[in-house]
């Protein structure tokens, strides 16, 4: 498992990372809510302190499911059902309250960690909506039988807007698994990698762009 620590104390933060270690996985440390954000996306599991020096735990959380569902367990000092509520609700996988022993928490994070695991094996492989596939592991895509050449960057943009096809997905979120963030300012790189990829497709409709939001790739009938 590869954790990201998002605490601002050291002397908690490297007894956690010792104690992930040691249970044989993988930790890096940040100490701010800003690092978390540009620092979740290698993260299998994130766990997140509330009280951070630049902005609090439950606006990373905010922002971090606009753009990725990794799972996030919060480790907090505070108990209040108020910040329990707002956390899970939020899309916090689990909540802890310090202090916790080791042990237990390796247990809920290692649990965490297996359900998320289940979920993305259930989401990869090939995508099909009417007559286009997309074929992740090979980097493949075609229409009605058509290889569409793509690019990589397209090729991406095109898998992320399948395994979702008949949603919106936000800028944001395509900014973030295309670049890596999506809080700086907006790349014009999205709309011309966007123009060249229904270029392709050569389907007016197929992608839609949903004013203010994002995209949406359409189901077809085969």
């Amino acid at each position: 498992m590869q954790l990201l620590i998002v605490e601002d104390d050291q002397a908690v933060a490297h007894a956690l990372i010792d104690a992930v270690r040691s249970a044989g996985h993988q930790a890096e440390h940040v100490s701010r809510g800003a690092d978390a954000l540009l620092n979740h996306h290698n993260a299998q599991v994130i766990l997140l302190d509330l009280g951070l020096p630049d902005m609090d735990g439950l606006e990373v959380l905010r922002k971090l499911r606009q753009v990725s569902e990794v799972p996030v367990v919060i480790l907090s000092a505070r108990n209040d059902e108020r910040s329990v509520v707002r956390g899970l609700r939020q899309g916090a996988d689990d909540f802890l309250v310090k202090p916790i022993g080791l042990t237990v928490l390796l247990a809920r994070l290692e649990a965490v960690a297996r359900r998320a695991k289940v979920e993305v094996a259930e989401r990869a492989g090939v995508f099909n909506t009417g007559g286009l596939s997309v074929d992740a592991s090979k980097h493949e895509a075609s229409l009605d039988g058509r290889d569409l050449k793509l690019t990589a960057k397209e090729f991406d943009l095109l898998a992320l807007l399948a395994q979702y096809a008949g949603s919106v997905v936000t800028r944001e979120q395509i900014l973030d698994h295309l670049w890596g963030d999506a809080f700086i300012a907006v790349s014009r790189s999205l709309d011309v990698h966007l123009t060249g990829l229904r270029a392709k497709l050569a389907t007016p409709g197929l992608i839609v762009n949903v004013r203010g939001v994002g995209y949406r790739l359409e189901t077809r009938n085969p």
